[in-house]
C-alpha cells in the first residue's frame, strides 16, 4: 500500500511537472506572438501622408528603388556615376537589367545647374560657375557646356546624362535652388527672375521632375521605400 502511495505521489509529481512546463511554454510562446504583433503594430503602424505632387515617385516601374541625392557640384559628377555603377554592377552580377531599377538622382543645390541642357550653359555658364565654383575640367574655365552631358568629359563611354536617361535615370530637379540661381542670374542680366526661372524650366534635361525642395523629395523617396545614396 505504502508502495502504491509512492508510486502515485511520484505520478503526480510528474503529471504537475508536465502541466507546468506545458503551461510555461504557452505563457512563452504567447508573449512571443504578442511581442511580434507588437512589433509588427510599431513598425507597420505609421503610415506616411501621400501627397499628388510626390505620386510621380510612385509609378517609376522597378524591382528594386535608389534615390541618390547630389548636392555640390562634385556631387551631382559622382551621383551620375554612382547612378551608372550600380546599375552596370545589377546587371553584370546579378544578371539583371536597367529595366529593374527606378533609379533618380537629384540635382540640388549647388548641382542644380547640371539640371539643364547646353543652351543654358552656353548662356549662363559664367553665371553659374560663379556659384558653384565648378570649372571644365578640360579647361579650367567656365563651362559653356553641361559637362554632365558630353561624352568628351565622361569618365567612361555612355556615361551622360542623356545615355542614362535612355536607360530609365529619372532626375529630381530643386525647385527652390532653380529660383535661387535664377535671381543670380537676373540680378546680372536685368531679366526678371521669373522669367529666367521659366527659362531654366523650359530647357530642363530629359526626365526631369521639378520638386518644391531637393530636401522634400529625398524624405519623400524614402517613405516610397528608396534607398538613399547620399554623395554629397
Amino acid at each position: 500500500m505504502k508502495n502504491e502511495n509512492n508510486t502515485n505521489k511520484a505520478a503526480d509529481k510528474i503529471e504537475r511537472r508536465s502541466l507546468v512546463k506545458a503551461m510555461g511554454a504557452a505563457t512563452v510562446a504567447g508573449l512571443a506572438v504578442g511581442a511580434s504583433a507588437t512589433n509588427a503594430q510599431n513598425s507597420n503602424g505609421f503610415m506616411p501622408a501621400r501627397h499628388a505632387l510626390d505620386a510621380w515617385l510612385n509609378e517609376l516601374p522597378g524591382i528594386h528603388r535608389v534615390f541618390v541625392d547630389t548636392s555640390s557640384a562634385l556631387g551631382g559628377v559622382d551621383g551620375l556615376l554612382y547612378a551608372a555603377n550600380v546599375m552596370n554592377a545589377h546587371n553584370n552580377a546579378y544578371a539583371g537589367s536597367d529595366d529593374d531599377y527606378a533609379m533618380i538622382v537629384c540635382f540640388r543645390h549647388n548641382s542644380t545647374p547640371f539640371a539643364f541642357n547646353d543652351a543654358m550653359w552656353a548662356k549662363y555658364g559664367e553665371i553659374f560657375h560663379s556659384i558653384n565654383q565648378h570649372a571644365d575640367p578640360l579647361t579650367g574655365e567656365a563651362p559653356t557646356i553641361n559637362v554632365l552631358n558630353s561624352d568628351e568629359h565622361a569618365f567612361f563611354p555612355g556615361l551622360t546624362i542623356d545615355n542614362m536617361a535612355s536607360r530609365g535615370v529619372q532626375f529630381a530637379i530643386c525647385q527652390n535652388a532653380t529660383r535661387f540661381f535664377s535671381g543670380g542670374i537676373a540680378r546680372v542680366t536685368g531679366v526678371s527672375a521669373d522669367e529666367v526661372f521659366e527659362e531654366l524650366v523650359a530647357n530642363a534635361i530629359p526626365n526631369a521632375h521639378f520638386i518644391s525642395a531637393g530636401v522634400i523629395a529625398a524624405t519623400r523617396a524614402q517613405e516610397y521605400g528608396y534607398s538613399l545614396l547620399a554623395v554629397g
